[in-house]
């Protein structure tokens, strides 16, 4: 599947650098003068030697976005004001189940509501839906952490009331921790905890916390919408659908 895209990225590259190659001017200035303003409107003619040229690398793009890898039955709707949402928990559980191929020991799973950029349509699941999702080149990672600095990160996920998590059941209230079991267990200080997530949080993006000083540390290759496209894809090899239900796994008590 990373070569399938590194190809996909290479044909889009390919097409703007055609875009931008084909203009005749070849020199640069270091200062303009006379700047005039133009309009760039339906009225500027096409240029067809350039839609021509591009048209075989577009057709290819399209037929690779367009490519079905599931099926929602409903819509997976993005809304960061919910602590919980069907799409954080699909989510969640996507990046629980693509950490455990990279190491099982992975004890849980974090996101953030901000970085899932996109929510899935009711309907076929395709390559582009994915990459609506997930259209940065985040890495999938493991962070070893101590206990203490779980804890932390516990208090963090309260006080911005609730984050997509993964094998986690919390209670919050007044954006304060009431509970935060991993497994159905209370965290230990004493141990240590394996969380699967991405590179652009674990170097602090988002500004969680809890995680800026791991144990261990294991950025893969993989990038995560690579790592979503083969888990849909999986579910339906499985037959199953691309859906996740509200378990109350993030829970604001009035």
């Amino acid at each position: 599947m990373s070569t399938q895209l590194s190809k996909h990225s290479f044909l889009l590259g390919i097409t703007v650098l055609l875009v931008f190659g084909s203009c005749k001017t070849t020199y640069y200035q270091s200062a303009v003068t006379n700047k005039q303003m133009l309009e760039i409107n339906n009225k500027v003619p096409e240029d067809t030697a350039i839609r021509n040229y591009i048209l075989p690398y577009k057709n290819q793009l399209e037929d690779k976005m367009n490519e079905v890898l599931g099926y929602a039955p409903e819509a997976l709707i993005k809304n960061r004001n919910l602590p919980e949402s069907q799409l954080s928990n699909f989510f969640a559980d996507a990046l629980l189940a693509i950490g455990r191929k990279v190491d099982p020991e992975v004890s849980f799973s974090l996101a953030t509501k901000d970085g899932i950029r996109a929510g899935i349509k009711q309907g076929d699941v395709t390559v582009g839906s994915i990459f609506e999702v997930m259209p940065f080149e985040n890495y999938i990672t493991i962070l070893e952490l101590k206990g203490t600095d779980v804890q932390v990160l516990a208090d963090f996920i309260a006080e911005t009331n609730g984050q997509p998590v993964g094998n986690v059941v919390t209670q919050i209230k007044d954006k304060k921790l009431l509970s935060f079991k991993i497994g159905g267990q209370d965290i230990d200080p004493n141990k240590t905890y394996k969380l699967a997530t991405y590179d652009f949080i674990a170097n602090g993006g988002d500004l969680v916390r809890g995680i800026g000083n791991p144990v261990s540390r294991v950025t893969t290759s993989e990038r995560v919408r690579e790592g979503l496209i083969a888990y849909v894809q999986q579910l339906t090899k499985e037959g199953k659908k691309v859906e996740a239900k509200l378990d109350g796994r993030v829970k604001i008590i009035e």
